[in-house]
């Protein structure tokens, strides 16, 4: 299916997506360097950020000069080194801030999930390539999140939600693109929400234990236990479901029962998974979702970081303050600046100018890697373009959303801009795919 002996054209190459690439890893290394004067660490931390952009280079221009499909050939090896590199680091990995998602190696650590995301794109879109008239079907939805079920285990053993958080949606995207019935992607998304609401609504409740004084509040948190309550109420889902299919066969008599008896497994599903991700939640999660619903509430602890975030971004105007002349940022006011809050290091310092550039970027990039799935020359390309948008797309909605305070503190980078090696280097291997899609957008003799 690939040819390593054909000869590649270099000058295919989309060089309005690399120069918006190469422009946003300039800005997010000036911010990096600004944000990391107050740290004794800084010299440690440009050196990573150095070494992780040319490593990431180089793996971009790898990936670009091989055939694309390379990957859809050897989709199984790519599998089974996605899931093993995540089920490893759950016994040799080291724990940092409650999470055990990283290999600590002599010089530098990896993230394993940022590299295993990229490879289940590429497995989800072999699939989509390879049984693509299925998608229709309920079936053909259901081997997609088959596939994805061993990766996203991992990352909740670990516990890494940020990462479940920004590969969920990116499966969506990819079956949207496919085709798949409108109607079972609302079925699985569905089901992820009640996964997520009820863990929510139960750590709603232990942070305002008073509100167990209703009865009916403390009978649904003690849902949560795993006890003859759960039972009781997988019981009365089932029941009322088939209650309600007979009331309405009296109005509607062609209705179908398994409309009501998806619905009960749906319901039933998300609960039982709601449960076990509640036991998986650590106490600086809990604090997150406390956070979210009222940063004021506890402004010099768990609050601290979102609202000095906000302050930073407000205080540098249209204009900013000027690059490195930021107080909040350089000062330490704003924790984990050089990360997840690096765009409130560019707010203060370069204002609404900079934000706005870092999004026109970030526009400029989801635009071409779009047109380049248009230009794919076979349904794989297609699918795996759609998938790294996904991506793009996925990380710029959280990171944005959580420093605004529209979602919880997720500890999602932004790609090519925040501190992370192993964001950095996964990311530019993204883009080489793209390039090699791009390249090959036209027959090669």
């Amino acid at each position: 299916m690939y040819d390593l002996g054909v000869r590649i054209k270099k000058s295919r190459f989309d060089w309005v997506l690399m120069f918006a690439v190469i422009a946003l890893m300039v800005i997010g290394t000036v911010a990096v360097l600004s944000s990391t004067v107050s740290l004794n660490s800084q010299s440690r931390l440009i050196r990573t950020q150095f070494f992780a952009i040319g490593i990431g280079l180089f793996f971009m221009l790898v990936v670009w000069t091989l055939n694309y499909q390379i990957f859809q050939d050897q989709w199984k090896y790519v599998y089974a080194l996605a899931i093993l590199i995540l089920l490893g680091v759950l016994f040799f990995g080291v724990v940092d801030k409650g999470s055990r998602s990283w290999y600590r190696l002599p010089f530098f650590s990896i993230q394993p999930s940022e590299f295993s995301r990229i490879g289940l794109v590429l497995v989800i879109a072999n699939y989509l390539d390879k049984k693509g008239p299925r998608i229709r079907e309920f079936s053909g939805i259901i081997v997609p999140i088959l596939f994805s079920l061993p990766i996203l285990f991992a990352l909740l053993k670990q516990p890494d939600f940020s990462g479940i958080l920004t590969t969920v949606p990116v499966i969506m995207i990819m079956l949207y693109c496919a085709g798949a019935n409108i109607f079972h992607i609302y079925v699985i998304l569905s089901y992820v929400l009640l996964s997520a609401l009820f863990p929510l609504l139960w750590t709603l409740i232990a942070l305002n234990p008073d509100l167990t004084d209703n009865g009916l509040v403390n009978l649904f948190f003690d849902l949560a236990s795993f006890g003859w309550n759960t039972l009781i109420f997988v019981v009365s889902v089932i029941a009322l479901s088939y209650l309600l299919w007979r009331v309405f066969l009296k109005f509607k008599p062609f209705i179908s029962g398994i409309y009501f008896a998806g619905i009960a497994v749906v319901l039933i599903s998300g609960f039982l998974s709601g449960i076990f991700i509640k036991k998986q939640i650590k106490e600086y999660q809990y604090k997150r979702v406390e956070v979210f619903i009222s940063p004021e509430k506890d402004p010099r602890g768990a609050g601290y970081n979102l609202l000095q975030a906000k302050i930073a971004i407000g205080s540098g105007g249209f204009f900013g303050k000027g690059v490195f002349s930021g107080s909040q940022a350089r000062l330490g006011f704003v924790p984990e600046k050089h990360t997840d809050f690096i765009l409130s290091v560019i707010g203060e310092e370069m204002g609404f100018i900079g934000v706005s550039l870092v999004m026109f970027l970030y526009a400029v990039i989801m635009y071409r890697i779009k047109k380049i799935a248009s230009f794919a020359r076979d349904r794989f390309g297609y699918f795996a373009a759609c998938g790294i948008f996904g991506l793009f797309l996925t990380y710029f909605v959280i990171n944005f959303g959580m420093i605004l305070g529209f979602i919880p503190v997720a500890g999602v980078p932004l790609p090519l801009l925040s501190y992370g090696g192993s964001n950095m280097v996964a990311t530019l291997s993204a883009i080489g795919v793209i390039q090699s899609i791009y390249s090959r957008r036209y027959s090669i003799t």
